[in-house]
């Protein structure tokens, strides 16, 4: 159940009362058997922490511009979106959970003027998914008040709150992401010698793991990677006189808007958007580029660009590649909707079979703890696909996907299919398999959860039920990159962290590892 967008006057804050304590409520209509059934239903695939954005644009319309970023990016978080805009010294707020288009209105958007945005959109990784946990997270700073919005995870969020509770910070959220606005405010109110960009980096340095941040103050808003570089961010313009600067994770957050594209915020940078401009400072010099490769394969929208080209075009050589490495005899190949599109057009192409729609997709099925009938529930994924039986009837069909993580959709996807009247069922991933879990943003089960870890090929394939079953290599995916395969983490298929991981977050998630025991 997804709450009633609040009122503006229920909900936008002002300055005086971000740092009251939030009392955090749960929903009483939620009992605990719907939310083992909504976990069950889950999408099969790893799922994103957040979007972010950021503007500073005096001239402009900030929040509908916020907005509308955010919507462009509503796809890498779904349980909960915030705008916070600043007037002079004074933060609006209006955070809630839901969708984009269910937290805002017209009226609301009214009640939050200023010349900077700050917006994001969350799925939550560290910290639940409660309204209090929704961002942005304003908090109090000798200078004023900053909003931080951050997509990632860190490692060592632990020793980070330890030291705020002996500093005696309030934590209001059991998010990560409040903890680095609280870092930033306490290295900014412990020297007053300090300006914004000061306070921040210290704040930064004493962060380990994967962030991209958007920072807005009363002066101007500021845009973070960390020295990996391991999620995405990025700088557009708004044409005028003078030029606007605009952050978003993807580039399709600009293009709503009309912004162009200028560049990548790099590993370890720190951009600084003022009535100046743009200003940029490194403020590591340890980096080592490790974007994660599921950006590319999954993530990011296909329309958004990544090394100078659509993700759409990367996508179609995974395809091209799975075909090389995989091929077999089909009447026609169709990938799952939508991510898997790509790719299946990419198989078709190299492989010389034909492409088909087989699967249609409801696109206005989002999340919700209305629960189906257990009839429903037992006939698989009607709700979100449904083949085309009189397409299908008889055929023998390659089906590509972007990815397998516990195997439960894949499964209830090939009933389906045989349901139809599927003679052959070929299963295709363009990802190789997931045997580890990421401790860098993205929400994957423990271990011991991630089908791959558990079972060798033939044995998910005989879970499943296909009649075949072919993931892409690990080289084949990093060739379609046409980068240089050092700068991509791919831990989630290799166990190779690029950031050390502290043991005891380890052993949380690395259940088959031996630092588990």
């Amino acid at each position: 159940m997804i709450p009633r967008p609040s009122t503006a006057k229920e909900q936008l804050h002002n300055s005086h009362n971000f740092s009251e304590p939030q009392q955090v409520i749960e929903n009483p209509k939620i009992t605990e058997e719907q939310k083992i059934i909504h976990q069950q239903e889950r999408p099969d695939k790893p799922e994103e922490a957040c979007g972010v954005f950021g503007i500073y644009a005096p001239e402009q319309d900030i929040a509908r511009l916020t907005y509308f970023g955010l919507y462009a990016l509503q796809h890498r978080g779904q349980e909960s979106a915030g705008i916070a805009t600043f007037e002079s010294q004074k933060v609006h707020l209006h955070k809630d959970m839901g969708l984009v288009s269910q937290v805002f209105n017209e009226s609301i958007l009214d009640e939050l003027p200023g010349n900077i945005g700050v917006g994001h959109t969350r799925y939550s990784t560290t910290g639940s998914s409660h309204k209090a946990n929704a961002q942005p997270a304003v908090v109090e700073t000798r200078l004023g008040q900053i909003a931080l919005a951050h997509n990632g995870n860190l490692v060592n969020t632990l020793d980070l709150r330890s030291q705020l509770l002996e500093d005696n910070h309030n934590l209001v959220t059991t998010t990560d992401s409040e903890m680095i606005a609280l870092a930033i405010a306490q290295e900014i109110n412990k020297d007053k010698n300090l300006n914004w960009l000061e306070g921040t980096v210290k704040a930064l340095k004493r962060c380990k793991g994967a962030f991209s941040l958007v920072i807005g103050t009363p002066e101007g808003v500021m845009g973070t990677r960390d020295p990996n570089g391991i999620r995405p961010l990025v700088i557009g313009t708004l044409p005028g006189n003078p030029v606007r600067y605009v952050l978003a994770s993807e580039t399709c957050g600009l293009d709503i808007i009309g912004a162009e594209f200028l560049r990548d915020v790099e590993p370890g940078e720190l951009v600084w958007i003022t009535e100046e401009g743009l200003a940029s400072y490194h403020w590591n010099k340890q980096e080592q580029r490790k974007l994660c490769i599921f950006e590319m394969i999954y993530f990011a929208r296909p329309d958004s660009m990544m090394h100078n080209e659509t993700l759409y075009s990367y996508r179609l050589r995974l395809g091209k590649q799975l075909a090389a490495e995989s091929a077999v005899d089909a009447d026609f190949v169709f990938g799952v909707p939508d991510s898997g599109i790509p790719a299946a057009i990419g198989f078709s192409e190299a492989s010389g079979i034909p492409y088909s729609e087989g699967l249609i997709k409801n696109r206005y099925v989002g999340r919700t703890f209305i629960q189906p009938t257990q009839s429903m529930r037992e006939s698989g994924i009607r709700m979100k696909l449904n083949p085309l039986k009189d397409v299908l009837d008889g055929k023998r069909v390659v089906i590509v996907d972007d990815s397998i993580v516990r195997g439960t959709t894949s499964r209830k996807l090939v009933k389906a299919l045989r349901d139809a009247g599927v003679s052959e069922v070929h299963m295709r991933i363009s990802s190789p398999p997931v045997t580890h879990p990421c401790f860098y943003g993205i929400d994957t089960d423990t271990q011991d959860q991630l089908i791959a870890a558990t079972k060798s090929v033939a044995e998910i394939s005989e879970q499943i039920g296909v009649d075949s079953l072919a993931y892409l290599s690990w080289e084949g995916m990093l060739k379609a990159t046409q980068e240089d395969t050092n700068t991509f983490c791919s831990a989630c298929f290799t166990g190779d962290y690029p950031v050390p991981v502290p043991d005891r977050l380890k052993a949380s998630k690395l259940m088959l590892e031996e630092t588990a025991v």
